[in-house]
């Protein structure tokens, strides 16, 4: 289980605009991209207190939890 924030809480997803089309277009570009969108997304996450609720939601979209709106911004 994780150990989530508690309280007033600040929700962070990101997503790649457009990514559908560029998958199509240039895979092993995207694969490569993607890989390094997790790490920097990981990384900052992590790195500031928060906690990932769902690597991979829809697509390449990922969702986030922090205890407070400054340390998801």
């Amino acid at each position: 289980m994780l150990d989530l924030p508690r309280g007033t809480v600040t929700f962070v997803m990101t997503d790649v605009e457009g990514s559908t089309a560029l998958w199509q277009q240039h895979p092993e570009e995207m694969a490569v991209a993607i890989a390094a969108h997790d790490e920097i997304v990981r990384s900052c996450v992590t790195g500031l207190g928060g906690v990932a609720l769902k690597s991979r939601g829809e697509g390449d979209s990922t969702f986030n939890v922090f205890s407070g709106a400054v340390e998801a911004v």
